[in-house]
């Protein structure tokens, strides 16, 4: 609502806040206090100017006539774009149908997620705590060097997040969990590979690392923007075991359609992972993950836009995008309040008219008391379920966070299971990764519709985010923030503009 007010809170208090802590909510000329801190001097005339820009304007979203932009859901993607935008010089309006930040990516206490799946049934005292959890909806890792890491950097959103390094990855080979190599005597260790495989492998990880794309010196006579995956992989002699080993649990592949597709994608992704493992010292994994859950992440981009003008509204029912006679969005409505725009971002639930069902995901939420076995007592895991090692068409993910990440009650663990469904029953599907969490106290399933907009937006004025998929990374999440708002601005965001390091 006002720009600055969030910054009056000490740091203890800004994780038990709103991203700002006066937020308009509901009816618009009435303020309600979502902190817990007291007024402080510093946020008064703040809240004084709100009040009586809601008053003058009752019949006003927000309190102002129109905006650059109206953005509706407070999930991940919605969150990085009204950032983003805000930072640009746009005016922006955020809207939440919730009363709470987070969207489909939010993350819940454990009263919210009984609320979800077993209303009006009792949460089981041996649980712990409520206010101990924070239970994520998408459970996913961040890349140390990915996109989403240089984002928080570019908007210097990394100072309102804590971050802890995760503790290991993990593939599933012949039945057996083995950890990926993070080192190079990991690597010389490992069974993944026989002797002469590791040479041969080695050979093949010098070539990726020194590959630099405008440079031919590197390329040692391989156009990678023409050649296929699978015909570089050859090049090299690496066996199927190794190839898949290397697509699934390094570049991240979900299936194996990206073999007779150029190889210079796999190629980069092979090389972020590369990065991403050495970008901090000491990382036994290439990836981290934020203190409290992921739900800290819309928060943070919330503030961000709050700082540079953003106005928030949740809690707000039944909203309308307005359409003039072109079919292109011109403003939105809710409970007879009105707001005009140039242009409206959402997310897909707000557009059931401009999206479709591309695919389902399924997911599992499991409550342990114990680590995953086989993962040398790991607070956090990434485990790869091959698809060719489970018999299906594409991976599975497990991921596993703990009371170290300060998202569960000590001595708990967190775990999740996540696929892409391809049968009618779609929990049965999920028994090979269930299979390796050991004793379960309770677990959730939940099938979801992953859905896509029909349009780009540049006729109808209405740019829709995609669904979240089923890995367990932010790399395909953030490609899809970055093309919205390359259509929406007509320019790319410039990540290199601004250097630095997350704390983890």
């Amino acid at each position: 609502l006002t720009r600055v007010s969030h910054g009056a809170l000490p740091p203890a208090l800004r994780r038990l806040a709103y991203p700002h802590p006066y937020v308009v909510r509901g009816d618009c000329s009435r303020l309600l206090l979502s902190s817990p801190a007291p007024v402080s001097a510093p946020c008064r005339p703040f809240l004084k100017e709100a009040a009586a820009m809601a008053e003058e304007n009752p019949e006003w979203l927000g309190g102002s006539e129109s905006y650059d932009a109206v953005v509706l859901g407070t999930g991940l993607k919605e969150c990085i774009l009204s950032g983003l935008l805000s930072v640009a010089g746009y005016k922006v309006l955020h809207i939440d149908r919730n009363n709470y930040y987070g969207g489909a990516s939010a993350s819940l206490q454990l009263t919210q997620l009984w609320e979800r799946f077993r209303p009006g049934t009792p949460v089981p005292k041996e649980l712990g705590p409520n206010r101990d959890y924070n239970i994520d909806l998408v459970p996913k890792f961040m890349m140390a060097n990915g996109k989403l890491v240089k984002v928080l950097l570019h908007t210097d959103v990394v100072k309102y997040l804590e971050f802890k390094a995760v503790d290991g990855s993990f593939v599933l080979n012949k039945g057996k969990i083995h950890k990926v190599p993070a080192s190079d005597m990991e690597a010389l260790k490992s069974p993944l590979m026989g002797l002469f495989e590791k040479r041969r492998a080695r050979s093949f990880f010098l070539y990726v690392q020194d590959y630099v794309p405008e440079d031919p010196k590197t390329h040692q006579g391989h156009d990678l923007n023409r050649m296929p995956m699978m015909d570089l992989y050859k090049a090299y002699g690496l066996n199927d075991d190794t190839i898949e080993f290397i697509g699934h649990s390094l570049a991240l592949h979900r299936d194996d359609a990206y073999l007779s597709q150029p190889a210079l994608p796999t190629v980069m992704k092979i090389k972020l992972y590369n990065e991403s493992l050495f970008r901090y010292d000491g990382l036994n994994s290439p990836y981290l993950y934020p203190r409290y859950g992921l739900g800290e992440l819309p928060q943070a981009f919330a503030r961000l836009s709050a700082v540079y003008g953003g106005v928030y509204m949740l809690h707000k029912p039944d909203i309308e995008v307005m359409y003039d006679e072109a079919g292109a969005a011109v403003g939105v409505r809710s409970e007879g309040q009105s707001a005009r725009c140039k242009f409206v971002v959402g997310d897909p639930s707000y557009f059931p008219e401009k999206t479709v069902p591309h695919y389902r995901v399924v997911r599992c939420i499991a409550f342990l008391s114990h680590p995953i076995p086989d993962t040398g007592n790991a607070h956090s895991v990434q485990i790869i379920l091959p698809q060719k090692q489970i018999g299906r068409r594409s991976d599975m993910y497990v991921f596993c966070s703990s009371y170290a990440h300060n998202v569960c009650a000590n001595g708990k663990w967190l775990a999740f299971v996540s696929t892409t469904v391809e049968t009618v029953n779609p929990e049965a599907e999920l028994t090979p990764g269930l299979a390796l969490l050991g004793p379960i106290d309770d677990k959730f399933i939940e099938v979801t519709e992953v859905y896509e907009p029909t349009s780009d937006g540049s006729a109808d004025r209405c740019f829709i985010s995609k669904g979240y998929d089923p890995t367990t990374h932010f790399e395909t999440t953030v490609d899809d923030c970055l093309d919205m708002y390359r259509r929406i601005t007509g320019k790319e965001l410039d990540l290199t503009t601004k250097e630095g390091t997350v704390e983890a």
